[in-house]
């Protein structure tokens, strides 16, 4: 099973109350859709910004302190083990290098989901990813597409895009600088910011992944479905460890969270909450709070084990 983590598109932000700390994507376009596009993108950029401001005095002190814990899930080796994980959640395949040139129109309202990290073209991360890209390679094999995905970032079509995209996303991932490419924007996008944050609330190398994995599936948005949202959601019902509370108590809420939103879906692609209660779910009942190996799961039926 192929389920892609995009990232979902909010329209009333919800205060983020954490110090999380990362650079926003860009947007553009000028019809009506892009507008709305825009429109929600600020909205979501606002929500975060205010969070930036409430914690800037504390930004040195977040550094100091994450820089004297221990490296956890931004360890080389937990590292490695996370993205193997969310491997067998997207891609059922525990080796997530062969997700470079993927690339496919999953019909959950995205538009193509492509990559190691289910970059959407309908969701701006896409478009984020080769902009990038072309400003470090400009001539690559799909710079000719930008104005194309800037015309369908926020929503499903492939106006511009087909016939030739999928194959010229195919052909560029044998680049290995596109491959890099993909690697630096998934850690910004989403690993970076969620084991940071993981830490600043005193969670452990299991609890970053929980928030990195949850990162990539709903994206780093402030509605009930996205991260912030939810994160704020399970802020409302259980202290974090960093204020006081149970790590495993904490963890339960959040996933509980979670799932719940996982179920709400409309789309059915998204409803199978596996990755909660056959992989993360029983990492925590084991007590396994630092992620240590030898580690079995089981991802939509079939088990998957790391020595």
């Amino acid at each position: 099973m192929k389920r892609a983590g995009c990232l979902f598109l909010a329209v009333v932000p919800v205060l983020v109350t954490a110090g999380a700390y990362f650079l926003a994507p860009s947007d553009s376009g000028t019809d009506a859709s892009k507008d709305s596009v825009s429109t929600s993108q600020a909205a979501r950029d606002d929500a975060r910004a205010k969070a930036e401001r409430k914690h800037a005095d504390d930004r040195a002190a977040d550094d100091k302190l994450i820089a004297s814990l221990p490296p956890g899930l931004a360890a080389p080796d937990k590292k490695e083990l996370a993205h193997k994980i969310v491997s067998t959640a997207e891609n059922s395949t525990l080796d997530w290098r062969t997700s470079y040139d993927y690339i496919e129109d999953l019909d959950d309202g995205q538009g193509y989901t492509a990559g190691i990290a289910g970059f959407c073209t309908g969701t701006h991360d896409l478009l984020a990813l080769v902009e990038r890209y072309t400003e470090d390679h400009p001539g690559n094999g799909l710079a000719a597409y930008l104005p194309a995905l800037r015309e369908v970032d926020g929503t499903d079509s492939h106006k511009g895009l087909d016939p030739g995209f999928t194959d010229a996303w195919r052909a560029e991932a044998e680049v290995p600088a596109f491959r890099q490419a993909q690697e630096q924007e998934r850690d910004r996008a989403y690993f970076d910011p969620a084991v940071r944050l993981a830490k600043l609330d005193g969670l452990g190398t299991l609890g970053q992944f929980v928030y990195y994995d949850a990162m990539v599936f709903h994206g780093p948005d402030t509605d009930p479905t996205g991260f912030y949202g939810m994160r704020e959601l399970a802020l409302e019902k259980a202290d974090t460890p960093a204020a006081g509370g149970s790590e495993t108590e904490f963890l339960n809420t959040f996933l509980d969270v979670r799932r719940e939103a996982m179920k709400s879906s409309k789309h059915a692609r998204h409803n199978d909450t596996s990755r909660i209660d056959t992989a993360q779910r029983a990492f925590l009942q084991a007590g396994n709070l630092n992620l240590d190996t030898p580690l079995v799961w089981r991802m939509y039926g079939e088990t998957y084990q790391v020595p």
